[in-house]
């Protein structure tokens, strides 16, 4: 027998006139939560220490004034974690600026865990600036709307006006823990319409008409390494995971100029400080490509089973990938505009090796608005919340989430379907506007302005 827990939590808004909250967004590895409200104003809560033990909210520490567009929750990681393992968790907030024409990009990061800080951006290309009372200004077109989807040292950010995708790489720069550096390392012209971005797991996806299109990040703004002016001196260099793109770079200039493979004094190989202007002596560019490129680490995944048509002019209908959701490293849950759930295979290539995919349609139990997943999470079983947009709300649970997956592994998937079950439904008594997932058995719903947190044991 499942027992459920459920309560409201009380907001610290006794004001009528406060603003309502309009979406939630959580991040599981600091327990923090970002609140937007109608103003597009954010309120972020850090460290709750047990969000299901809490029956009110307490006053934000942190507020963000207005205007906002977009935001996500990044993860600052150092490929050598010693002797912090623990990464670091960023917030970035997009919004417009003079008029739309570029977009003002403001950075906030966990200090010490107990507050969220403005953080000192260091950034040295021409198309971006940092502004200490502002914020990093980007040159690129804001427009109607801004889309961002961040993961670990990476975040995407999309211009539905100025139909571009920048990727972008952060680094923690360390000294007091409120700066990092950002630099643009690719950008992707696009010539189809864009209705989702998820940056995950080394993958940039985007939700297109009819499909998915997946490129290799790590291919994707990997650096490029000059040459050794010494015959006698040789390096070989990768992008490991959490490296930066650049990193490489600057490793390998570094390299140049001390004459081996590891980086000296305000070296370390993964970010030069003091003397980082003395170490870079290459030109940083962005990697510029179209967004249907045939190069590789680019492929497109189609919707199976969505063969629909219109009675009168026989015109297949588009269906749109809406939302897109990791469960594991190599699987990827996909909501699409009929409502219905696709789950992306994807086999982890190396760089320079295509990727290989496999869609698999799911059994629909209700007409989908709304997914949560814990991002990120790689286990066997792994718990999926969906609701109808109204009134209720199913955990369902996904079984045999492996961590990676070999091409013999994807070929078996084809034939072994994934098995689904539903394990819960929940039904309440507000419209639900918006739900994060808490913990693989709780979750965080939004009704209309209020909050409710749910529970199983």
């Amino acid at each position: 027998m499942v027992v459920v827990q459920a309560s409201k939590l009380n907001l610290p808004y006794p004001s009528l006139s406060s603003p309502h909250i309009t979406s939630l967004l959580f991040e599981p590895n600091s327990l923090s939560l970002a609140l937007m409200h109608s103003d597009s104003s954010f309120s972020l809560y850090p460290s709750l220490s047990s969000p299901l033990s809490l029956s009110s909210l307490p006053p934000p520490q942190t507020l963000i004034h207005p205007p906002s567009s977009s935001s996500t929750f990044l993860l600052l990681q150092n490929p050598n974690p010693n002797p912090n393992p623990n990464p670091r968790v960023l917030f970035i907030v997009s919004g417009p600026y003079k008029g739309g024409s570029q977009v003002l990009l403001r950075f906030y990061i966990l200090h010490k865990q107990t507050q969220f800080v403005r953080a000192q951006v260091v950034c040295s290309q021409k198309d971006l600036n940092f502004d200490h009372k502002l914020g990093v200004l980007v040159d690129s077109n804001h427009g109607v709307s801004i889309r961002l989807s961040g993961s670990v040292n990476f975040f995407a950010m999309y211009s539905v006006s100025g139909s571009k995708i920048s990727v972008f790489a952060v680094k923690d720069v360390g000294g007091d823990g409120v700066a990092v550096k950002l630099m643009r390392c690719a950008v992707i012209d696009c010539c189809k319409l864009v209705w989702s971005i998820s940056v995950s797991s080394g993958f940039l996806i985007l939700g297109e008409d009819d499909g998915v299109r997946v490129f290799n990040l790590r291919q994707l703004v990997k650096g490029r390494v000059r040459k050794p002016k010494s015959s006698n001196s040789s390096l070989k260099l990768g992008l490991l995971n959490g490296v930066i793109g650049d990193n490489v770079q600057e490793a390998g200039d570094c390299a140049n100029k001390h004459g081996s493979g590891k980086c000296e004094g305000t070296c370390d190989g993964y970010l030069c400080r003091k003397n980082d202007r003395n170490c870079v002596s290459v030109k940083r560019r962005s990697v510029k490509l179209k967004q249907d490129s045939c190069e590789d680490g680019v492929c497109f995944a189609a919707f199976k089973g969505k063969e629909l048509e219109t009675s009168k002019s026989r015109r297949r209908i588009p269906v749109k990938a809406i939302s897109i959701d990791a469960l594991s490293p190599n699987k990827l849950l996909i909501l699409d505009s009929d409502g219905g759930l696709q789950l992306l295979h994807l086999s982890i290539p190396v760089i320079g090796s295509d990727i290989t995919t496999f869609m698999q349609q799911l059994p629909n139990t209700m007409k989908v608005q709304k997914v949560a997943v814990l991002p990120e999470i790689a286990a066997r079983t792994q718990s999926v919340w969906v609701s109808d947009g109204y009134n209720s709300v199913q955990m369902m649970v996904a079984s045999d989430m492996d961590s990676a997956v070999s091409q013999n592994d994807l070929n078996e998937s084809k034939e072994k379907p994934m098995h689904i079950t539903v394990g819960l439904t929940i039904f309440t008594g507000e419209k639900i506007q918006d739900l994060t997932p808490l913990a693989g058995n709780a979750i965080l719903i939004l009704g209309q302005g209020n909050l409710y947190t749910y529970a199983t044991s």
